[in-house]
């Protein structure tokens, strides 16, 4: 029985785990997901093959409304927190599946269990604003956010987040100061970049870059884009 090095497990499960990224994002699940298994038979231990699969699982119960596909989802995701306790995508995905069952406490304290273990990290919070304001709590959202930011004042999820609930609200002001305090620390956004122009335009004024703390929000059902 041929046996690899730790680091030679490692680089022929992330290249497994590579060609199944490519083939899900062709849309070919079963083969992405056998690739996934593969990675994850070479190495055990590599969470994101691990999420992958879920992601994959996830994907195909979805469109099949198949329930013991679902289940394997959220098995694989739990494995892969395991193994990588703050990968926000897993969180992400994992609480989304749950809400999709009704299972909202239980995403709920998934989240909150989450930021009890990271209390130094932003993402949880940004992760628990998401979740409420897809539960139409908005003002939960917005407190949550405000709590990310206060653990880090540069997060650009968190004030993206927060400028589309200010923006909702009709803060328009303040949801320009904040999309761009969100592209001064993440310019790569441009969707956001777009959406500034447009909000400049119709205000016709630029507004300073000044900015008191402020929040996110992140929320959606996840497009459970596999991880490489």
């Amino acid at each position: 029985m041929a046996v690899c090095s730790a680091s030679g497990c490692s680089m022929v499960a992330h290249q497994q785990n590579a060609a199944g990224v490519k083939l899900y994002q062709q849309g070919y699940y079963a083969q992405a997901l056998q690739n996934f298994q593969k990675a994850t038979a070479t190495d055990p231990k590599d969470a994101d093959a691990l999420y992958n699969q879920a992601a994959t699982y996830h994907r195909l119960g979805k469109l099949n409304n198949r329930k013991e596909d679902l289940s394997q989802a959220e098995s694989l995701y739990n494995q892969s927190l395991d193994h990588n306790p703050n990968n926000k995508d897993c969180y992400r995905a994992l609480a989304v599946l749950l809400v999709d069952e009704n299972r909202n406490d239980e995403a709920q304290r998934l989240l909150q269990g989450w930021a009890t273990r990271s209390p130094t990290s932003a993402e949880p919070k940004v992760e628990m604003a998401r979740l409420a304001e897809d539960l139409g709590d908005k003002q939960s959202a917005k407190t949550y956010l405000t709590e990310a930011l206060a653990i880090n004042p540069y997060e650009p999820r968190a004030l993206a987040a927060l400028g589309r609930i200010n923006e909702e609200t009709g803060n328009m002001q303040q949801a320009l100061v904040d999309y761009e305090r969100s592209l001064q620390y993440d310019r790569f956004q441009p969707e956001l970049a777009s959406r500034v122009s447009s909000l400049k335009a119709t205000m016709g004024t630029l507004v300073p870059n000044v900015t008191p703390p402020g929040g996110s929000r992140v929320v959606t059902t996840p497009t459970v884009a596999p991880r490489y």
